[in-house]
């Protein structure tokens, strides 16, 4: 998915919306993610952000959008969600280089706190219009374990607005013929309001990342 860097917009209107109401075409089927107008969240972005890895890689992860520096750089995982999520494959010896990383939502939502831009969590109808590119990586890639990180993802990779994060960690979940693995965003373990709980966050990732690690060896044999 080709994508061209747009000068970064900091004035949205409430929401992270824009007030001129930009064109919003939900059945649009566009050749490349900055044509894209499924929804109105490429009008405040900086530039949407595709996955990265291998072209076909045996393990997906799917985040929930780019952060503010994944914006600017057009590339997802590269803030501090990103450095953790490092740490995180390492500890659970996975090489990076050898998974798919994205997320279910392409462009950057956010709203603004005097100079910064402040992560906006997508509402189901921005999911439900990226799922267009999450289903292309999808096929593209040909992973046979997901692992969603975060609700949002959950929701977006099983097509489910009804499932639940705390109901799934720990589970292996089959989804066609893949495999899904859930657990905690990164960011949930950097920002949790307690060491315990960003510990007990951050191991839950680790465990998860080798499950999947697990069962792509398997499916491997």
């Amino acid at each position: 998915m080709a994508t061209t860097r747009r000068t970064a917009k900091s004035t949205p209107a409430a929401e992270g919306e824009t007030a001129a109401s930009p064109e919003v075409h939900p059945d649009q089927q566009p050749a490349t993610l900055d044509a894209c107008r499924r929804c109105a969240l490429w009008a405040n972005a900086t530039q949407g952000v595709p996955g990265a890895g291998p072209k076909r890689a045996p393990i997906m992860m799917v985040g929930e959008q780019p952060g503010d520096k994944e914006d600017l750089a057009g590339l997802p995982f590269v803030g501090p969600a990103g450095a953790l999520l490092d740490d995180a494959l390492a500890e659970a010896g996975v090489a990076r280089k050898e998974v798919y990383v994205t997320n279910a939502v392409k462009h950057f939502k956010w709203t603004p706190r005097g100079k910064r831009r402040m992560h906006k969590t997508p509402a189901q109808r921005e999911v439900d219009a990226c799922h267009y590119w999450l289903e292309r990586e999808l096929e593209n890639v040909g992973a046979h374990v997901i692992v969603a990180l975060g609700a949002t993802a959950l929701k977006a990779v099983l097509e489910d607005p009804k499932s639940r994060l705390q109901d799934s960690i720990g589970t292996v979940i089959e989804h066609g013929d893949r495999l899904v693995v859930a657990t905690y965003h990164p960011s949930f373990a950097l920002r949790a309001p307690d060491p315990e709980t960003r510990q007990r966050a951050y191991a839950a990732i680790v465990a998860a990342l080798q499950d999947a690690k697990k069962l792509a060896q398997r499916h491997k044999k």
